[in-house]
């Protein structure tokens, strides 16, 4: 009989973490699954911020004049054939906001003392600390910024409906909206505030209600960001690595691209070719 309890004891010793850690889980809403981009169907462009409108003009962004002229120079460039203040072709990670347009699917994992938002693209991954610590004295610039989350009861059903983030600074830059260079402050002090839930009528929607205070604005911005999620429960997920097979190719402040038979091409009419001081050119 000894030899019974001792070995039911050890048992309950070894079973009582997952079963407070399923306890854990009760409190908290259920973000799990692949999550996708939830656009408004027959929007023209690339992904935009704002999931209901159209990219660049379409955004309608309450830009300073300063801001809204270096946007407008960003599309007159593109219209030459450049890429503007879009940086996303050298493959350098987007950065907050612009990485929760979600262009791939992501993944959000819950722990008590963080959240981890997971996203096969240029940008791999967040941390949302919600372990109640305080902002950091001194941050390294970083192009996801440091998040700190809180979660709510909203009904005081003793169940958690909603995860407040703050991310704040420095980041690293320039950062933009979107493809068409939509911009945020080159001071790079943007503060970024989200309330993540389920939607209540439908529990495959996911909200982020997003909002930007920035100063490139004239007055913060606030968006509602949705996502669905993908029904399988065995979702197959996909790697994405924008530097692989890239053929753009950037020497100084200048673009070019790479053929399929390896040279270099221009990518706007005129465009003179890099400087080649370097290289021995007797050869011809």
């Amino acid at each position: 009989m000894f030899y019974r309890n001792l070995i039911a004891a050890i048992a309950l010793v070894m079973l009582s973490p997952q079963i407070a850690h399923a306890a854990d889980d009760a409190k908290y809403p259920d973000f799990s699954g692949q999550w996708s981009r939830l656009a408004t169907p027959g929007l023209p462009g690339q992904p935009s911020f704002d999931h209901t409108k159209p990219w660049g003009l379409g955004q309608q962004l309450p830009l300073t004049p300063e801001y809204q002229a270096i946007f407008e120079a960003s599309l007159a460039d593109q219209a030459k054939g450049g890429h503007g203040d879009d940086r996303g072709f050298t493959c350098l990670p987007y950065g907050m906001p612009r990485m929760m347009v979600v262009y791939t699917p992501m993944e959000i994992i819950v722990t008590p003392d963080k959240t981890h938002i997971l996203i096969s693209n240029s940008d791999h991954g967040r941390r949302i600390y919600t372990d109640g610590r305080d902002w950091p004295k001194d941050l390294e610039p970083s192009w996801q910024g440091y998040s700190i989350g809180k979660w709510i009861d909203e009904d005081g059903d003793g169940r958690y409906d909603v995860l407040e983030v703050e991310t704040r600074g420095p980041f690293k830059g320039p950062r933009v909206y979107d493809a068409t260079g939509l911009p945020l402050h080159r001071d790079n002090q943007s503060v970024l505030k989200e309330r993540i839930y389920v939607d209540k009528a439908d529990s495959n929607v996911l909200h982020n209600v997003f909002t930007v205070i920035d100063n490139a604005l004239t007055r913060p911005w606030t968006v509602d960001k949705k996502f669905r999620r993908n029904p399988n429960p065995r979702p197959i997920w996909t790697e994405n690595f924008c530097s692989e097979n890239n053929t753009h190719v950037e020497i100084g402040k200048n673009t070019y691209y790479l053929s399929a038979d390896g040279l270099l091409m221009p990518t706007r009419k005129g465009q003179a070719p890099p400087d080649l001081r370097y290289f021995n050119q007797s050869q011809k």
